[in-house]
């Protein structure tokens, strides 16, 4: 709300009284020009700014609106509507901590507004809630499989005894399950399939893509599974004591298998939701001897499907 004045004494005030005026009738473009024209006569007028910031506000003009709250502030530095305006502002530019510190200084001018108490309690749960956001959104886009699956490069160059194949292997496990946390993120869910990793000096890989469901004529170094969790049936584990005791609650996610001719690994992926997103966390390695999802794909030592 504009703030209102006396009787018209001067050109600056009538101007003044005439957008509030269009202010109350809800014409803020017409009263922004109108307080516009009183600050050209009278421009070190700290209820002039606050009022055509109020105006910019209802046209969520913010950084006009912000630019006049801070004039307000500077011109009359001990006055509790500016502040209250700036923190007005602040909070529909969704500048929570910012708004909070704005309505603080307002309160200790005027100890006993319950308005600004109520807005500074509501902001300050905002604020909370948005920050969770941000961090579930850095979460969701900062899940380190390969720091994660370091263990699994060092094991592939041991098995291998070649750096460039492991790597190879390596960056096509932690791109399956990228992918695979991706379209988890995107979609809610993964659509079961394996995925092969092709042997180019034995495919015709202008004929193959890289990763592919591999027939007769084409050849493969890994595979990839990725299966959600809903669609297994898996008694021995969710019913299971001891070493088969499934550990990781009722959390929903996926499960990527991981096969090779000279090794096998399992992975967990848990989902939560957070503020209504979904959420994945880091893969968690389980034991394929208790919990492998599809038997074994490749002939042991043998590199060939």
């Amino acid at each position: 709300m504009a703030d209102g004045g006396g009787e018209g004494v001067s050109p600056s005030a009538a101007l003044k009284d005439q957008g509030n005026e269009q202010f109350k009738s809800g014409s803020y473009l017409k009263a922004a020009a109108l307080y516009t024209q009183a600050i050209k006569l009278d421009p070190d007028n700290a209820t002039l700014y606050s009022n055509r910031a109020a105006a910019f506000l209802q046209l969520v003009k913010l950084s006009k609106a912000l630019a006049d709250a801070e004039t307000t502030v500077k011109l009359k530095p001990e006055w509790e509507k500016g502040h209250f305006r700036k923190g007005c502002v602040l909070e529909a530019m969704e500048r929570y901590e910012e708004a909070i510190s704005a309505f603080e200084i307002a309160l200790q001018l005027n100890p006993q507004n319950t308005e600004v108490s109520r807005k500074i309690k509501r902001l300050s749960q905002l604020a909370r809630e948005k920050k969770r956001a941000l961090d579930v959104e850095s979460m969701r886009s900062n899940v380190n499989v390969g720091k994660n699956l370091e263990s699994l490069k060092t094991e592939l160059a041991a098995k291998y005894g070649d750096v460039e194949t492991g790597q190879s292997i390596f960056s096509f496990v932690v791109n399956v399950i990228e992918s695979a946390i991706k379209a988890w993120h995107d979609t809610g869910k993964v659509d079961p399939r394996v995925n092969f990793l092709l042997d180019d000096q034995k495919t015709n890989t202008q004929k193959y893509a890289p990763v592919v469901n591999v027939d007769k004529d084409s050849f493969a170094k890994a595979a990839c599974m990725v299966a959600p969790k809903t669609i297994i049936s898996y008694p021995q584990v969710w019913k299971g004591q001891g070493s088969r005791k499934w550990k990781l609650d009722q959390s929903d996610g996926f499960f990527v298998q991981f096969e090779s001719p000279a090794l096998r690994k399992i992975w967990f992926v848990p989902s939560t939701k957070e503020k209504g997103r979904t959420l994945c966390r880091s893969p968690e390695t389980l034991d394929i001897g208790i919990h492998e999802v599809i038997p074994r794909i490749f002939k042991e030592g043998d590199p060939q499907t």
